[in-house]
């Protein structure tokens, strides 16, 4: 997977489909190709130095490189190279030139973690071979080690960055990216992703443009907005065909991706911490790990990148003992009651969620403190008596007979100033003195980068998690971070504290999925505003949207699945009318749309008519019988949903015996068009029975020509369940 020619001084790293190749030259990292796989050999060719010059000066006296015009593998600033750097020092006499050059590498077998930070694992070491690369600043004794982790089997690279401080002096790290890329050419379309709260990860595709083309967020969380992975792509790339550049950052707080097209029609692109809301002080004999990037290259279009990160990510990303697992057919009580339940009325919905074949029943926020709306209580995790007389043991007991698992939601990271824990400690909250503060959904931010403050919310949680009585937790995070300080840091490292919040997170979320091996979390953040891989390696499972209209979901879950697999994305079948759109939707399109790897319904289950609720049963036990089959197996869009009147897509199980197919019509046209779509992934020679039709097909029949669909009705919805013949 790693081969280096000592005479060439050449790296080639070869996974199942491509390779990736570097070469050491006059003490510089080059990078030399990203693509197909090669046939291991020299390739020092593909290296050509044109020697324009452009106003940019040549090192060494006029005799070296121009490294404004070379591909560099980490680039770095002040010494020629005048695009954006991917790392930028200030040393210890206040300038900022770094000059990194070859010194030493290590090949070894397996995956070493990186500490303090999610990152993808392997279960043995033969899946993965890690080359670590070792520069040198000579001047300020700087040291950056790139590891690169090989993953051939999951046709993945993985990257992240080792800084150290081996010099005599304190030095500050202003920039420092996970991963660079230097391509020798511009004809690039890069698809961006772009939303707010209710409607994420919409996608946009043009072509890319001089100048900087930036995805960022500087939101204290990756945000509804952006989300932290970059895809370039040849201009005639579709689903199926053409070339794939994909990188995902394995982080949750500020990030950047970006590509710039030079001056001479080469392009860089970069991911990694935002450097707009960041630096680190970085002692004598210190280091600093940058977050974790996951690359992949398709040269048969966006599907297999899709594929290549699904199995990744659900596989080598998530954890625990639900990773493989089917998840439980859930009820949340948000859009069935709000604030306004009792222990009476969360006992007449569970008892009609038993009767409903419903396996989990979520207590929603409101349960804690005196949390009657949403200006006070959050951080005072105490059952409120008034609401529950007989705490959460009164629920869990009535359910536990019924076959029902009990669920509730956290709001861990935030404090209401109206909260027994503001009162007691006001100074726990980030805050810069005299300023006046910002309040989002009336509640402030914990800073967890300070430990009595984690220790305070595992110890919170733990109290709750370790009466044994609480199956799932879903965790919410309702604002963005403002004013982000803490009187107690030095001047010189206020802008160390976000990156510091999240190594807080990640640490007390990994105490509490030791502790708590058995609870099955779930990520929320006004639904996907931290929907990334990151918290992915803690909770398996996001809720993707606080929209759960099943017609915008459509274009949510959509772009969602461009990284993400299905069992990450938490979907709900809601009441009609919608409560976000007032949407109208027969219910079996709200449950086609819902059937997701982790499945439930979003609405109040003693309000149905007796057809509803056989609806509800019957769907139930669909997403029972077939659950661990969609999210074990393998998706492909058939449809856009951005992009006509109808969305369209299939999962096909591993052994390609079952396939679901689903098509969603979402405009009605005055006579319309003979309508059919084609399904991907089949067994060409097998033939499939419909369960619902009994018709039979051939595999290579319903990919070649495909079903007809005869809808009429707008927001109306067609699946179809089809299972090879024995």
């Amino acid at each position: 997977m790693i081969f280096f020619d000592k005479d060439t001084l050449q790296f080639q790293l070869n996974t199942k489909s491509f390779s990736y190749v570097m070469q050491v030259r006059d003490g510089f990292l080059l990078h030399l190709y990203w693509g197909e796989k090669l046939s291991q050999g020299d390739h020092s060719y593909f290296f050509r130095e044109q020697g324009r010059a452009a106003f940019s000066p040549r090192l060494e006296g006029c005799r070296g490189f121009i490294l404004d015009d070379v591909p560099l593998e980490y680039p770095c600033w002040g010494r020629g190279d005048l695009r954006t750097p991917a790392l930028e020092i200030e040393n210890t006499d206040g300038s900022n030139i770094v000059d990194l050059r070859y010194v030493s590498h290590t090949v070894q077998a397996g995956k070493p973690g990186i500490p303090g930070l999610p990152a993808v694992y392997v279960e043995n070491e033969n899946e993965c071979e890690t080359l670590v690369i070792r520069l040198q600043d000579a001047y300020s004794k700087v040291t950056a080690e790139l590891y690169y982790c090989v993953m051939a089997d999951y046709d993945i690279l993985t990257r992240y960055t080792r800084i150290i401080n081996e010099g005599e002096g304190s030095v500050q790290i202003r920039r420092a990216m996970s991963a660079s890329f230097d391509f020798d050419k511009a004809e690039f379309d890069i698809l961006s992703n772009y939303g707010t709260h209710c409607r994420e990860r919409q996608i946009e595709r043009h072509a890319l443009k001089h100048g900087r083309f930036i995805l960022s967020s500087r939101r204290g969380a990756s945000s509804h907005v952006h989300n932290p992975f970059m895809i370039l792509t040849s201009p005639e790339t579709s689903e199926t065909a053409g070339d794939v550049f994909a990188t995902v950052l394995v982080y949750s707080g500020n990030f950047v991706a970006e590509a710039a097209p030079g001056q001479f029609d080469s392009t860089r692109a970069m991911i990694g911490l935002n450097p707009e809301e960041f630096s680190w002080k970085l002692n004598p004999g210190e280091d600093f790990y940058t977050p974790e990037a996951v690359q992949t290259y398709s040269s048969t279009g966006l599907e297999t990148m899709s594929h290549n990160f699904h199995t990744l990510f659900r596989t080598r990303l998530a954890r625990g003992i639900y990773r493989d697992a089917r998840r439980p057919v859930l009820l949340n009580s948000w859009e069935a009651c709000y604030f306004g339940f009792d222990e009476e009325r969360l006992k007449k919905i569970g008892t009609c969620c038993g009767d409903l074949g419903i396996e989990l029943l979520v207590i929603d926020d409101g349960w804690f403190g005196k949390r009657d709306s949403d200006n006070c209580s959050l951080g005072d995790w105490v059952v409120d008596k008034r609401k529950l007389p007989n705490g959460i043991e009164g629920i869990y007991n009535h359910l536990k007979p019924l076959g029902i698992d009990l669920g509730i939601w956290f709001e861990p990271e935030m404090v209401s100033p109206d909260s027994d824990l503001y009162r007691n400690h006001p100074d726990w909250c980030l805050d810069i003195a005299d300023i006046p503060r910002s309040e989002g959904r009336n509640q402030l931010i914990l800073d967890l980068s300070r430990k009595e403050v984690c220790d305070y919310l595992y110890d919170s949680l733990a109290a709750v998690l370790g009466t044994g009585m609480i199956a799932y937790v879903k965790w919410d995070f309702n604002r963005n971070m403002t004013e982000v300080g803490n009187p107690n840091v030095p001047a010189d490292q206020k802008r160390e504290i976000t990156h510091r919040y999240y190594l807080g997170l990640y640490s007390l979320l990994e105490r509490l999925v030791t502790d708590f091996p058995k609870v099955l979390f779930e990520s929320c953040s006004g639904g996907g505003g931290r929907f990334d891989a990151g918290l992915l390696y803690y909770m398996p499972q996001v809720w993707t949207s606080d929209n759960s209209d099943a017609i915008e979901r459509l274009r949510i879950q959509h772009g969602t699945s461009l990284v993400y697999p299905l069992s990450a994305m938490s979907a709900h079948v809601s009441a009609s009318p919608n409560h976000q759109t007032e949407h109208v939707t027969p219910f079996m399109t709200r449950f086609n749309v819902a059937l997701t790897g982790s499945f439930g319904y979003e609405l109040d289950p003693t309000q149905l008519s007796d057809e509803e609720k056989q609806l509800v049963l019957a769907t139930g036990n669909t997403f029972k019988s077939y659950g661990e089959a969609v999210s074990k197996g393998t998706y492909y869009r058939l449809r856009d949903p951005h992009g006509g009147d109808h969305a369209a897509w299939c999962v096909v199980s591993e052994d390609r015996s079952l396939c679901i197919a689903t098509f969603v019509l979402t405009h009605v046209r005055m006579y319309g068009r003979n309508e059919r779509f084609c399904l991907r992934g089949l067994k060409p020679d097998a033939v499939y029975v419909d369960k619902n039709s009994g018709a039979e097909y051939r595999g290579d029949q319903l990919m070649n020509f495909g079903l007809h669909v005869p809808l009429a009705l707008e927001f109306s919805s067609l699946q179809w369940i089809l299972e090879e013949k024995a």
